[in-house]
């Protein structure tokens, strides 16, 4: 009783218990907190996150139209091929530093992944929100900004040039970091 939330007293009638536990459950209720859209699709794009394959960077992307998911896409090696964990990207599992030899590596972007599933599926992206856990590269850039994408929310920074910024200036896409 000492770790319980509410107590009921039972020493009335039938109506009174009715009452209590009515109050109860509407406090409780009241008390319940949901997380921001924002939030919502981030932890999502973590969880796609996990199914990537690659050996250096776990990277996800969530595409949102009206507060529904209509793709996702992780980084890893090309669909039929040898997953990046396994040595399907030399570069991947070199010591190349990150941001080096990038020409080298076989493995798609999480955005790029996204942006794709969603064409082979016939799904429009006009207008829609692209959820990743890392800022978009300039690749990813210029491909978010073709397929009519109009907000990027990304979690971390990427160590790249302001030229992605730049181009999503021009282009009116709106970006900004959920913290």
């Amino acid at each position: 009783m000492k770790l319980a939330d509410y107590t009921i007293n039972n020493n009335g009638d039938l109506d009174a218990l009715n009452v209590a536990v009515r109050t109860v459950f509407r406090d409780a209720a009241s008390k319940i907190t949901r997380p921001s859209w924002d939030e919502y699709f981030m932890k999502i794009a973590r969880v796609v996150a996990t199914r990537s394959n690659c050996a250096k960077r776990r990277v996800a992307a969530v595409v949102v139209k009206d507060s529904r998911i209509v793709s996702t896409g992780y980084n890893g090696t090309p669909r039929g091929t040898t997953n990046c964990s396994a040595g399907g990207c030399p570069r991947c599992l070199s010591l190349t530093p990150s941001g080096h030899g990038l020409g080298d590596c076989v493995c798609s972007h999480a955005e790029e992944n996204a942006i794709t599933q969603a064409a082979y599926h016939g799904v429009s992206l006009k207008d829609a929100t692209i959820y990743t856990t890392f800022m978009p590269c300039v690749m990813c850039t210029k491909m978010i900004i073709n397929a009519g994408i109009r907000e990027v929310v990304f979690q971390a920074a990427y160590p790249l040039p302001d030229s992605a910024r730049d181009l999503f200036r021009q282009a009116g896409v709106l970006t900004r970091q959920l913290r």
